[in-house]
């Protein structure tokens, strides 16, 4: 073969294989850049602003469910857990919008919490962004559904609640009245008058505070709330009480615990254990308030070693305007409305509330809230209640 044909077959031989090279060079750089796509997925730009100032839910998810943005409300509402969702109902309508590319508008019910039954009636709204990412938008409406039911059932309580104070009130001022040449029997009645007025005050307000439950802006979802600084304040509030009646309040357990909520509400709703506590112990008693985290959750105990209650009435104590033992909660100016607070409060911000007790050897109730998802604290094994600490302490104090 003639050494001219050699040289131009081989220079185009080079040139085929210089121009295939290249070709699969360019063609790998595709395929790696894809892949770093796929690995660190970029979420369309303003979404980030449109999750914070959204009043509903929101979360953004990849092709494979993996949660790329949440919005505060989301992480409150606990439909976010690690990096996945939490609930299957919404992993389906996501796995129908990427096959159909149509959005979904449903209503819907879910569970609340990981902890307990409470369940939430929620709108759910779910479409495309952009090619490759779903947006999930979901807001509570559970208030709205049971609003009516709530309203005929509490109209119908306080009907019957406040009809014996009111009427007790009349005949006391009528008694006034006839004895005001008797000023010892006036004395009486006006003793009696003003312990009912105190009655009537006291179902007032914490009907105020089951009002402030039932309002559609009565908790702040993404709201982070300090259970130490919780714990802190419900002992304060019952620290009088406790000295007059001579009963040590210790406080013991883990710090720096974090939920979302309402800080008041929460306050409130320990306040309310821990008064009960004081109310049904003898005097020169122990109550006991311990904080632990474990599992994901923050519990909070109230133990007491007062008169305790029998197995049948832990099934009705949360009910409203229940009482374990009416004449005695008369004498402690109970209105049977503390635990029902205590119930919608906890289960309000996701958690539950549970009680056990004996007659005889006093009660614990313990609250239980998702820790707030930002924080995550080292689990620690629940301390027993201090109410059992056999370390002395001054009596009447609240430590």
């Amino acid at each position: 073969m003639d050494s001219t044909w050699v040289v131009v077959a081989a220079l185009a031989l080079g040139l085929f294989l210089g121009a295939a090279f290249m070709v699969v060079l360019h063609m790998a750089e595709r395929r790696g850049q894809s892949a770093a796509n796929v690995a660190t997925p970029s979420v369309p730009e303003g979404v980030d602003q449109v999750l914070e100032v959204l009043d509903s839910a929101g979360v953004v998810v990849d092709p494979s469910n993996n949660v790329l943005r949440a919005s505060p409300g989301a992480l409150a509402m606990g439909l976010v857990r690690g990096q996945t969702l939490a609930h299957q109902e919404l992993l389906d309508f996501a796995g129908r919008v990427r096959r159909t590319g149509e959005p979904i508008a449903e209503e819907l019910e879910l569970a609340r919490g990981p902890f307990g039954e409470q369940t939430m009636l929620v709108s759910v709204r779910v479409a495309r962004l952009g090619a490759r990412f779903v947006l999930i938008v979901v807001e509570d409406r559970t208030e709205a559904h049971r609003l009516d039911e709530v309203r005929r059932d509490f109209i119908a309580n306080i009907s019957h609640e406040l009809k014996t104070p009111i009427a007790s009130v009349g005949l006391l001022a009528e008694a006034l009245g006839e004895a005001a040449d008797e000023p010892a029997q006036v004395q009486r009645f006006a003793g009696r008058l003003e312990v009912e007025a105190q009655r009537l005050a006291r179902i007032t307000g914490e009907i105020i505070e089951l009002s402030k439950l039932q309002a559609k802006d009565a908790l702040r979802p993404d709201t982070i709330v300090r259970i130490d600084e919780v714990v802190a304040a419900a002992v304060d509030q019952n620290r009088v009480v406790a000295q007059a009646k001579d009963i040590d309040v210790a406080v013991r357990g883990a710090k720096r615990a974090e939920v979302y909520g309402d800080r008041a509400l929460l306050a409130v709703a320990v306040h309310n254990l821990i008064a009960n506590a004081i109310a049904y112990s003898n005097e020169g008693g122990r109550v006991g308030v311990g904080v632990s985290t474990k599992k994901g959750a923050v519990e909070i105990s109230v133990t007491d070693q007062g008169v305790g209650m029998a197995a049948d009435e832990l099934d009705r104590v949360f009910e409203r305007f229940y009482r374990v033992d009416q004449a005695r909660s008369r004498n402690t100016g109970g209105t049977g409305l503390g635990l029902s607070i205590v119930k919608h409060t906890v289960q309000n911000h996701g958690g539950d509330v549970r009680v056990w007790s004996q007659p005889g050897r006093g009660s614990t109730f313990t609250i239980r809230l998702p820790l707030a998802a930002a924080v995550e604290p080292q689990d620690q094994e629940g301390q027993p209640p201090a109410s059992i600490d056999p370390t002395p302490a001054s009596r009447g104090a609240v430590t």
